[in-house]
């Protein structure tokens, strides 16, 4: 209920290219969110997503974020997994067009789940080092092995609780860093928090489910102002963050 109001309030504050002054943010608008090209990478992410959705592997799961709003059990099937508590086509369509292009070469994702996130990162740029993270050993062990399937060369895993794995990252800057994991407002905070030392002028955090829950609402907010950031893009299931310190603070809600 949370989510389908929040979207219809989007729906009412949200805009266009047309709403945008800002020539950084009308490029990405209009070059990025709205490129309708379909790129031969989406049927390969349709192609993953669909093989995903037929495997009767049931996974052990530990938890160590918000977990599930449907999926209670902690054994779970992984063709259920796909259908509850991945990113659906459009995000992941829209996260590869914005890898691709803002064009980094250093990637971190927290939350690997089965891989949808990772995989549109990697493909998006394949000469790119991609680091995810994930606190549950059997779905990273599942999708790194599906990544070998898959002849992934970029990726590198890494298992483990976001807290204790960000201190000891070894890349001392990341060009793009995907927040998918751990939905809790305080969670999404400290993590915000703990990864600034690793930004630079052309960093873009990217946030899923910024309208998950209240609390995640609220997290976007403090991020919204933190005096680290310029500008933010709302795109409601997406919410793309700026540290590029030529722009004036402002924030964008797109509808894509």
């Amino acid at each position: 209920m949370y989510q389908t109001l929040s979207y219809i309030k989007f729906l009412f504050s949200s805009t266009n290219q047309h709403g945008v002054h800002s020539p950084f943010i009308y490029n990405f608008v209009t070059k990025c969110l709205y490129d309708k090209f379909n790129y031969p990478e989406y049927k390969k992410l349709n192609t993953y997503r669909n093989t995903l959705k037929q495997s009767n592997t049931i996974l052990e799961i530990t938890d160590l974020g918000e977990g599930s709003k449907v999926l209670g059990s902690k054994k779970r099937r992984v063709a259920k997994m796909i259908r509850n508590s991945s990113s659906t086509k459009k995000e992941t369509k829209l996260l590869f067009k914005a890898t691709k292009y803002f064009d980094p070469k250093t990637i971190l994702e927290l939350g690997t789940s089965l891989g949808m996130g990772a995989y549109a990162l990697a493909l998006a740029n394949k000469d790119s080092s991609i680091t995810t993270i994930e606190g549950c050993p059997n779905t990273s062990n599942f999708t790194k092995s599906k990544f070998r399937v898959l002849e992934v060369k970029n990726v590198s895993f890494v298992r483990g609780d976001f807290t204790l794995m960000i201190p000891s990252l070894k890349k001392e800057k990341f060009d793009f860093i995907f927040f998918d994991g751990h939905h809790n407002k305080a969670a999404t905070i400290q993590y915000f928090k703990s990864l600034l030392p690793k930004i630079h002028n052309e960093t873009v955090f990217v946030f899923d489910d910024i309208y998950w829950s209240k609390g995640m609402t609220e997290a976007w907010e403090y991020i919204k102002s933190h005096e680290a950031v310029t500008v933010t893009v709302d795109c409601f299931h997406l919410g793309f963050v700026f540290f590029r310190k030529e722009q004036a603070k402002e924030h964008f809600r797109i509808r894509v």
